[in-house]
């Protein structure tokens, strides 16, 4: 009876140690599988008229530059652009605000924001967005 007890839990834990994976790949699958959650767009600052004027261009060298202006209230603050994206075939450019270290105002609190888009011989749009709004979807050729 002993014998047979200890052969019954010798198998289980034999059978036991050969039922999972060592290796952790299990867990990968599943890490793999998990949906990844939707990015949450930037706060914008901006309502709507204070923000004009998007136009996109390109250098000698291919890449995009973006430029418009943005008010800001405030003038111990500025307009600036925030991280840009580059997708395959798009860039996008944020507009925000930063600390005003000009130690001057513009005329009506209008700031002239630009950005380069460095490696971007391969785009033909750019997108100007600000919160979840599309401010403005700018097209051009791409580098030929």
């Amino acid at each position: 009876m002993k014998r047979s007890l200890c052969i019954l839990i010798g198998s289980s834990v034999i059978l036991a140690g050969c039922q999972r994976s060592t290796d952790g790949s299990g867990a990968n699958e599943v890490s793999a599988n998990v949906a990844q959650p939707a990015k949450k767009p930037a706060y914008c600052f901006f309502k709507d008229d204070e923000l004009k004027g998007w136009k996109v261009s390109r250098d000698g060298h291919g890449d995009i530059s973006v430029e418009g202006e943005a008010h800001v209230k405030d003038p111990r603050y500025k307009a600036s652009f925030g991280k840009t994206e580059t997708g395959p075939k798009k860039a996008i450019v944020v507009p925000t605000i930063s600390q005003n270290d000009t130690g001057y105002a513009t005329p009506d609190n209008w700031w002239h924001v630009g950005a380069v888009v460095p490696n971007s011989a391969s785009l033909n749009e750019v997108s100007v967005e600000c919160g979840d709004k599309v401010i403005a979807d700018l097209q051009l050729p791409p580098k030929g």
